[in-house]
């Protein structure tokens, strides 16, 4: 599918595309910079995001020796400096450098594995090689694992967060891995006490994505951090609660327990609608009032359960607010756009319900009728 560049996204592409011409031709004087820049760009305005990085990889492939060892020496002049290792967090580098990798998995996955390692180590710190690190895991998965318990240890972040970032189990865009979900967790051991907001950040993203299979392997793994008591308790605390999002959010007791939240605890709850009738295009909006012990923990959460086309329903969770009862109650409010002729998820007229879930648990809920869009 074509990706409709406008005319401000074709001159930064080609901005882009010219400025890696630049690096390569400085660091290979034989380098044909006009000639890669007119390649890529005939080319890459009816391209999506993955298929620009492959592009510019072949393109680059082409302009290069065939042999990996003899243009390493090349693509290692044409880096530019490190990221600013005094960032320490969301230096994410430039997007251009992505397809240097994929140049690394094309010359190099059969034939130069120890040498394409070595260059994925130096690229990742000037962008992050998530995603062509995993052929090697799946092509060459001791050697690369073995790889990784030394970068685990690297003096620069963004070598160490590729070692989570690389092996997760369900990373964006990334291609899967023949790793099981305990394989990597010797590396997310060494990890979790991370300095770093970056790496701690990939290290609980990991977590998330584990739990999604495995529940309990991540809440004993947490524990297990806990005991240890190597990652300052702030920056724990902050990873346990960013790794069980997707639990919290499941309502799973045993992620609520550990945050503090108590599912079963004696509590009162009503819900009532400010605004009816409901209309596409407005806004449901609705209060609620909580009665339960002075001085409790409460994690608020509501679930919408939408008509979908044909008749059937789908329920999403939204997030409300994390609150204490002091003196045993509060009042919350919300407003909830329902926005008309949305393209990632369109709205059905039709009876809907509201459910209000209070540490993971639905504690009352009510029905009411989405009507058509207001004329006018």
């Amino acid at each position: 599918m074509a990706s409709g560049f406008s005319l401000k996204d074709q001159l930064f592409n080609q901005e882009k595309t010219r400025y890696l011409a630049g690096l390569f031709a400085a660091a290979d004087s034989g380098f044909d910079a006009a000639g890669f820049e007119a390649e890529v760009m005939a080319r890459l305005p009816d391209l999506e995001l993955k298929e620009r990085i492959s592009l510019i990889a072949e393109v680059l492939a082409g302009h290069l020796p065939a042999d990996l060892e003899t243009a390493a020496p090349v693509l290692r002049r044409a880096l530019p400096p490190p990221l600013d290792p005094s960032l320490l967090d969301d230096d994410f580098g430039d997007f251009i450098f992505a397809p240097l990798g994929e140049f690394v998995v094309l010359r190099g996955l059969e034939a130069a594995p120890d040498l394409s390692l070595q260059l994925l180590s130096e690229i990742t710190q000037r962008f992050s090689m998530e995603w062509a690190i995993r052929p090697f895991l799946s092509h060459w998965t001791d050697q690369t694992l073995s790889a990784m318990q030394r970068w685990a240890t690297s003096e620069n972040y963004h070598v160490r967060r590729l070692v989570s970032e690389g092996t997760r189990p369900r990373l964006p865009w990334g291609q899967s891995v023949p790793l099981s979900l305990v394989q990597p967790l010797p590396l997310l051991d060494q990890l979790h006490a991370d300095p770093t907001r970056y790496v701690t950040r990939s290290v609980a993203n990991h977590l998330n994505d584990i739990s999604k299979k495995d529940p309990e392997l991540v809440l004993d793994r947490l524990r297990s951090w806990q005991a240890a008591g190597r990652q300052r308790p702030q920056e724990l605390t902050w990873m346990t609660a960013h790794a069980l999002r997707g639990l919290v959010k499941a309502g799973h007791s045993g992620a609520m327990q550990m945050l503090g939240y108590d599912p079963d605890m004696p509590l009162a709850a009503t819900l009532t609608l400010r605004d009816d009738p409901v209309h596409i295009g407005g806004a449901l909006q609705f209060d609620c009032h909580l009665d339960g012990a002075p001085g409790a923990p409460v994690l608020v959460d509501y679930r919408l359960h939408f008509q979908r086309p044909g008749g059937k329903v789908s329920a999403k969770v939204f997030k409300l607010k994390q609150t204490v009862l002091t003196g045993g109650s509060t009042r919350l409010s919300k407003r909830h756009p329902l926005k008309a002729g949305a393209s990632t998820f369109t709205l059905v007229p039709g009876a809907h319900r509201l459910e209000l879930l209070v540490n993971g648990r639905a504690r009352a809920e009510l029905a009411f009728d989405l009507l058509d869009q207001r004329d006018g």
